[in-house]
């Protein structure tokens, strides 16, 4: 065979090579992602997202509480469970279950500890075969951060009970993948918002005349659209490292009071009042002021780069509008 000849079929096989990556079908999740089966606890509004965006491509089973819920659940192609993690016998019926897990269900609403993750993490240690678990965290973990810039590696440091049970949960998870040799990833969510979300648009707070915080005073504070977050669980579970945080959070760079400002705006409302932060303590309540009283910039270059995830929402601007 001559060079010409050798030279000639290479390029051949090169252009049949192209031809048939041109022809492949766009955004097909990987084997092992087609093959598994997925496991929501907790199937609310971001779970529900998820199921849409999956589009039928693999099989759901969701845990809820409420049996009311059970109809709905199959309405989407979810084939729902029974269970309450508040009560650890219903949820024996899990360790017989494997595959990928997405845990969006929240702590219990007192103590330090959380101990629906606790009673979870138990039944599959009685024999479950989980191999991807992704858990649905909060930025609130780390507490005040005096409005800096940071990344993932930052130590948690929660103000509140409600933080410290989510930082329970992530260690909790972490030791128990350690042990299972589980692949766990953790997802640390700032604030949910989109127009179609019960209570999830600033429309509503700014309906009522809620006041913000003047200039001065302000906290930057962190967001995502829902439907963003639904592809990120599902970048997290096909692309996530192990043990490894991720900050589920999109590029906006806003004070609190200037995204209700941007949301009046672009709703055609009037911006909220400002007052000081002595005022705020006197006329909002504890959970309000909670949030007002830490401050933060998420940086979210893992979330790009490792799981490779392109927002459709990169800023509120956009979300807002949705």
């Amino acid at each position: 065979m001559t060079l010409a000849t050798r030279r000639q079929r290479a390029a051949a096989r090169r252009s049949r090579t192209k031809l048939d990556a041109a022809r492949a079908p766009a955004a097909t999740p990987p084997r092992p992602f087609r093959r598994s089966r997925l496991l929501i606890i907790g199937c609310g509004d971001v779970g529900q997202r998820v199921v849409r965006a999956l589009g039928g491509r693999l099989r759901v089973r969701a845990l809820t509480s409420q049996a009311e819920r059970l109809p709905a659940l199959r309405a989407l192609g979810v084939t729902p469970l029974l269970g309450d993690l508040d009560d650890a016998a219903s949820l024996r019926r899990l360790s017989a279950l494997s595959g990928w897990v997405l845990h969006l269900a929240p702590p219990p609403g007192a103590g330090e500890h959380d101990t629906r993750t606790r009673a979870l993490l138990h039944a599959w240690a009685m024999g479950g075969n989980v191999r991807r678990l992704v858990y649905a965290s909060t930025s609130g973990v780390y507490g005040d951060a005096a409005g800096a810039r940071f990344d993932e590696t930052r130590p948690t440091a929660p103000a509140t009970a409600r933080a410290r049970r989510r930082v329970d949960a992530e260690q909790q998870i972490r030791r128990w993948a350690r042990r299972q040799g589980v692949a766990a990833s953790i997802l640390r969510i700032p604030g949910i918002y989109a127009g179609d979300r019960p209570g999830g648009h600033p429309r509503e707070r700014l309906q009522r005349g809620t006041p913000v915080l003047r200039s001065e005073d302000d906290v930057y504070t962190n967001h995502i659209h829902a439907d963003d977050l639904a592809r990120i669980c599902l970048a997290a579970l096909m692309r996530g490292r192990p043990l490894r945080a991720y900050h589920a959070s999109d590029t906006s760079d806003l004070r609190m009071g200037d995204y209700f400002d941007l949301a009046a705006d672009l709703c055609g409302l009037p911006r909220p009042r400002r007052i000081s932060r002595t005022d705020a303590q006197r006329e909002l309540g504890p959970m309000l002021l909670s949030f007002m009283s830490e401050s933060r910039r998420l940086d979210n270059a893992r979330l790009l780069n490792e799981l490779r995830v392109h927002l459709r929402h990169p800023h509120v601007r956009t979300g807002l509008l949705v």
